[in-house]
């Protein structure tokens, strides 16, 4: 079973490239979570304008994990926890996708 967590986040400040920065160097500090297969960071593409493309926010995270297990300890990881602590601040609102792979 593989499961794919994504994270959108919406600055405060939205477009305020240090927030962004801030948050960014923030998420690679995830990286030190064992139980994430993978780790990739993105910010919206400039790809053509349809009413089904949401690209408002600022940042996105999509890790992978093994089991829902491994998911659950991610959340828990102080590590996680103090990446909510310490950069938090910088966001309005989070909005997550969370998803098992069929194929």
């Amino acid at each position: 079973m593989t499961i794919r967590h994504q994270a959108f986040f919406w600055l405060h400040r939205a477009g305020n490239q240090d927030d962004r920065d801030a948050l960014i160097a923030g998420l690679r500090t995830l990286r030190g979570i064992e139980e994430i297969q993978e780790l990739q960071l993105g910010v919206p593409a400039s790809t053509e304008s349809r009413d089904v493309v949401d690209n408002s926010f600022d940042v996105v995270e999509m890790m992978r994990f093994k089991s829902l297990a491994d998911q659950k300890t991610y959340q828990d990881h102080p590590v996680h926890q103090r990446f909510i602590a310490t950069h938090g601040h910088l966001w309005a609102r989070v909005v997550v996708h969370d998803s098992i792979d069929i194929d």
